[in-house]
């Protein structure tokens, strides 16, 4: 329970922050500069949250055991969706945003998930899930009916 509360607060915080980030791009009339900003703030943050925290740096070994496209492609994949959030914002809507953002989510999480990539646990893809994604994409045409957008 106090794990999907927590999710609940983590979704409600990026709906929030990408919203904020998106005005900050369009005052700067640079989604691209706005993203930027944003992961310059979060870096300090987290650098600031990891001093704080009992977290230990790892050793060479460690940072050397792993494996080379974890250092970027996870970077550059957040930036692009950050970015692209902040540009699509302005011209679509946040709660339109996130439908397609959750709708992306759903559906490569799930490969994910039925692969077992990058470590996280094992979940196949059931019935029951392929019906709750029918479900979610039958939500999103719902809420873009009659959109210009």
């Amino acid at each position: 329970m106090i794990f999907g509360l927590l999710a609940i607060f983590a979704g409600g915080a990026i709906a929030v922050q990408a919203s904020m980030n998106a005005q900050l791009g369009a005052l700067l009339k640079s989604p691209i500069l706005a993203a930027g900003v944003a992961f310059t703030a979060s870096a300090l943050y987290t650098v600031v949250a990891f001093r704080l925290s009992d977290s230990v740096f790892p050793t060479i070994t460690q940072i050397k055991a792993v494996p080379w496209y974890l250092w970027c492609i996870g970077g550059i994949l957040s930036a692009t969706g950050v970015g692209l959030s902040y540009f699509l914002i302005p011209k679509m809507g946040i709660g339109n945003l996130m439908a397609y953002y959750l709708c992306g989510q759903m559906v490569v999480a799930m490969i994910i998930g039925q692969l077992g990539l990058f470590a996280v646990p094992h979940t196949p893809v059931t019935l029951q899930k392929l019906l709750g994604l029918v479900a979610v994409l039958t939500g999103i045409v719902l809420l873009n009916v009659n959109q210009q957008n």
